[in-house]
């Protein structure tokens, strides 16, 4: 069993589409999207319908449950920029873009012809906005993944690329298909790498394997984009561009 792993897109069509290609090339079964859709990015309602036309499982990100309930941003941040892009963002929705959304799972698990486990979740297992770093302390990760465990868990939210050993568990985060970034940020601003991210986890009989991947695409492709979508932050999203 192949799986594919995307995440984080945030509305970067040029992005998803040059992940896409090389999935296809790579030759996979399935494909799973973990979460952050849409907001940011330029163009959130043709990446929601690509992903849509994938028929894949889909777990909701802070961002994505932002479309559905505009109130929780006040809890995630209170700069103007990014609230008006999140504002922005569901105003570009249809009442039918926000129904697929919210067919979305905050955790999912996957079993192979062998039983074995996947559990796929955003931030964590109990809380999209948590960040699981290489440099969490065991302790900390245990209380994030709720009693969950499984062969291989993965996630995203922090746009950094990671494969962690915990207790036996692979954690993986796939990194971001829209805008990786080059270290975590927290609260600061990114800077933003110009390539795509995803991974592939391949499980036969007994073996596991992990394969984070990095896609370039156009950059000129990218800044069009950009300039058509005309977000908040299409200023900020230029100069990285």
């Amino acid at each position: 069993m192949r799986i594919a792993l995307i995440s984080d897109i945030h509305g970067n069509e040029v992005a998803l589409e040059a992940v896409l290609n090389d999935i296809k090339k790579a030759g996979v079964d399935q494909i799973a999207c973990l979460g952050d859709v849409v907001a940011l990015g330029p163009l959130p309602v043709s990446v929601l319908q690509m992903i849509q036309d994938l028929d894949c499982p889909c777990v909701l990100g802070n961002h994505d449950a932002f479309m559905i309930d505009p109130s929780l941003v006040q809890s995630y941040t209170d700069v103007p920029v990014i609230v008006d892009s999140i504002e922005w963002c569901r105003a570009q929705l249809s009442a039918k873009d926000l129904d697929f959304i919210q067919t979305f799972q905050t955790c999912m698990e996957i079993n192979d012809s062998r039983d074995n486990k996947l559990v796929f979740f955003h931030g964590s297992p109990r809380d999209y906005l948590e960040n699981i770093l290489s440099t969490t302390p065991a302790n900390e990760v245990d209380e994030m993944l709720d009693g969950h465990t499984a062969l291989v868990m993965a996630g995203g939210h922090t746009h950094i690329q990671m494969l962690r050993q915990h207790k036996g568990n692979l954690i993986v985060n796939p990194g971001s298909v829209g805008f990786p970034f080059k270290e975590f940020v927290g609260d600061r601003p990114p800077e933003i790498m110009a390539h795509a991210e995803y991974a592939i986890v391949t499980m036969e009989q007994s073996k596991v394997e992990v394969s984070l991947r990095r896609v370039p695409f156009c950059q000129k492709a990218l800044k069009k984009s950009i300039e058509k979508g005309k977000s908040p932050v299409q200023e900020l999203l230029l100069k990285q561009a």
